[in-house]
């Protein structure tokens, strides 16, 4: 993903109202592809090589469980900067 891409992203968990929701400088990012987070871009600076290597359940009241769900993300093979949609989890 290129500086420009990154610029327009908005951010997961960014506050709805927030001025700047976008990310932020020195902050390393995935971008979430698919599913209801698809087009975020998830703040992952500082996590540990394992965890990035896993993904994350990221909670959502979008997804299929509704309030207290979780939407499902995990590294693409061969891009790790997209993490791919592989399902929601009732949390």
């Amino acid at each position: 993903m290129d500086e420009e891409q990154l610029r327009r992203g908005r951010v997961y968990g960014a506050d709805h109202d927030s001025a700047d929701p976008g990310p932020q400088p020195g902050h390393s990012y995935r971008e979430l592809v698919a599913g209801p987070l698809d087009g975020l871009l998830l703040d992952v600076t500082g996590w540990p090589a394992q965890d990035l290597a896993d993904g994350a359940a990221l909670a959502t009241e979008i997804g299929a469980y509704g309030f207290g769900g979780r939407a499902c993300y995990a590294p693409r093979p061969g891009d790790a900067r997209h993490w791919d949609w592989t399902g929601d989890t009732a949390g």
